[in-house]
């Protein structure tokens, strides 16, 4: 997050006395930027204004909550494009009133079948590149869109779109936190072809108000609209993407985004404090939300207090034995399964747990060996309907504007998520073509008793799963409202062992990095117990969360961190 964008309450905050940190200096209970939505009928909570909108017009015109995040997200495409698009992946979350279940959908796509590890070590590189043709994945949001639709859908695909293609027909206003990152991609990415062409003004970024159209990527849209989800994959979409690529040194083809699928999987949970929590598997980190709570769980948090020292300290490494995990066995499972069911029980938080501390920081962390005692930017956002349907849907280019590599006349970026892969053999999540990278983005739900409760997450990279957790524990622990439980500072912390890239080892502990709120009686006694301690602006995510209210309705919140909208009707 920018400096000149951190929440007001921020500044407030560092000010506090050290025994109402997090909270408002005049009533002592927690702070929130604005009050919880509340609404009978139907709720939306997105990064963006105008998506949320939309959300609730489609829900209003008798679309399923289904419809709304469909909607919600072809608009967040056009007027987020710092974040997400058609170019990226996308993962789901679906509570069903009908079943009375959870319905979970990886929408990842996999890397080019003509790309090996081979073409690499000629090029004599030792990580695959951030931007350009290389780290492109096949996208899979749209493949996600018509499975979601098929099932929970009411309305035609046509109308869901429709609202996304008039605006980028006749154009909308550019937010301000939109604006900014637009403004930092700009130098790194016009290098690549049909960037500058289709994603800037005169060569720079879209300004703060200033209305953006994006007729190309209307065209596409229509194309979508009219032809279903084959239009994008097996028709002149995919026969554009892989003509561009093939005449820019790039290896996606046409017969890669031909071949692509996605996969409805089973989420899993953890009970964290009677609630249980709900994360999707691997390719994703989402389980490592479920192994930080599982490590906190035997401690009594709300005793300690919000923005204690052990507060922090037991969450910071809490994450560092999950991360530690994450690295060593979160992959694509077509390649690389992971003891799932082992690496989110209790007994094996029990044995990682007595590695904790409460007086010294751990420096470094080697993975569990679950296997052996037993048998993986972005834009958030949830919607709920009147039927009680709840979708918990986040989606991504992964690396901000994702590659750079806009085809001609599409209108749209494709991700680089294969950015993530390690070129060393024997690694989980060492490229192979045909192969998903391992995922950061990941949705997450809660359930009272088999009932919904929550739908939220917390986006941002390595940033996701302690987010997750930090949710949370907010709300269970500190007693924390939907809203305060998004505005509370919070703690990230980096250098784990990652599972991509370099993958390099984590042994100097890492370091925390701590929004502004914390008191520096928290700053001394983590130093005292050995943690590196710095400042940084703006790693701390972006939340969304909708809650269903026990007397009916519901409660949303939304992020003051960025331009959105928790609203309903």
């Amino acid at each position: 997050m920018p400096a000149h964008r951190l929440p007001a309450f921020a500044a407030l905050l560092c000010c506090l006395p050290l025994t109402l940190a997090a909270a408002d200096r005049i009533t002592g209970q927690p702070f929130a930027t604005r009050s919880e939505v509340h609404a009978p009928h139907a709720m939306a909570a997105t990064s963006h204004p105008l998506a949320t909108q939309i959300a609730l017009d489609i829900m209003k015109a008798g679309g399923s909550a289904v419809d709304a995040a469909i909607a919600a997200n072809a608009a967040l495409g056009l007027m987020e494009p710092t974040g997400n698009g058609i170019g990226g992946d996308l993962f789901a979350i679906v509570w069903d009133p009908a079943t009375r279940k959870l319905h979970g959908y990886d929408g990842s796509g996999r890397s080019p079948r003509a790309l090996t590890m081979d073409e690499f070590r000629r090029r004599g590189l030792t990580e695959i590149p951030s931007h350009g043709p290389l780290p492109v994945t096949v996208p899979g949001t749209v493949d996600g869109w018509f499975a979601l639709h098929e099932r929970f859908g009411r309305l035609p695909m046509a109308d869901n779109l429709a609202p996304t293609i008039r605006y980028a027909r006749n154009g909308h206003p550019v937010h301000e936190v939109v604006a900014y990152y637009w403004d930092r991609s700009v130098p790194r990415l016009s290098r690549w072809p049909g960037f500058s062409a289709q994603f800037t003004i005169d060569g720079r970024a879209p300004r703060n108000g200033e209305t953006w159209k994006n007729p190309n990527l209307a065209d596409t849209l229509q194309k979508i609209a009219d032809g279903g989800r084959d239009a994008f994959y097996k028709g002149d979409i995919a026969r554009t993407i892989g003509d561009y690529f093939a005449a820019n040194d790039g290896f996606l083809s046409y017969d890669d985004l031909a071949a692509h699928t996605g996969n409805w999987v089973e989420p899993v949970s953890t009970s964290y404090r009677g609630v249980d929590v709900w994360e999707l598997p691997p390719s994703g980190q989402g389980i490592a939300a479920l192994q930080i709570l599982n490590l906190l769980e035997p401690y009594d948090l709300r005793s300690y207090g919000f923005g204690s020292p052990e507060h922090v300290h037991l969450f910071v490494e809490a994450k560092k034995l999950a991360f530690a995990d994450r690295a060593r066995w979160y992959a694509d499972p077509e390649f690389h399964p992971a003891p799932v069911a082992r690496l989110i029980s209790k007994d094996y938080a029990r044995e990682r747990g007595a590695l904790i501390s409460m007086d010294t920081a751990l420096r470094e962390v080697q993975p569990g060996t679950p296997a052996q005692l037993d048998e993986g930017d972005t834009i958030y956002m949830t919607t709920a309907d009147a039927s009680g349907m709840m979708v918990s849907l986040i989606q991504s280019n992964y690396r901000g504007m994702g590659s750079g590599m806009a085809p001609p006349g599409l209108g749209f970026i494709l991700q680089d998520r294969g950015e993530q892969f390690v070129l060393k053999d024997g690694h989980p999540n060492s490229y192979a073509p045909g192969k998903r990278p391992f995922h950061t983005i990941i949705p997450a739900f809660a359930t009272k008793d088999g009932e919904p409760w929550l739908s939220f997450g917390v986006m941002g990279g390595a940033m996701q799963p302690q987010g997750h957790a930090q949710i949370i524990i907010n709300m269970i622990d500190f007693g924390m409202n939907l809203q305060e439980a998004g505005d509370a500072p919070r703690i990230h912390h980096d250098g784990s062992t990652e599972p991509a890239g370099q993958n390099v080892l984590m042994t100097d502990g890492g370091r925390i990095e701590l929004e502004s709120g914390f008191p520096y009686e928290t700053v001394r006694g983590l130093m005292r117990r050995g943690h590196r301690v710095q400042f940084a602006d703006g790693p701390y995510g972006g939340y969304q969360a909708i809650m269903k209210n026990p007397q009916g309705g519901w409660t949303g919140a939304s992020e003051s961190r960025k331009d959105g909208q928790a609203a309903g009707y």
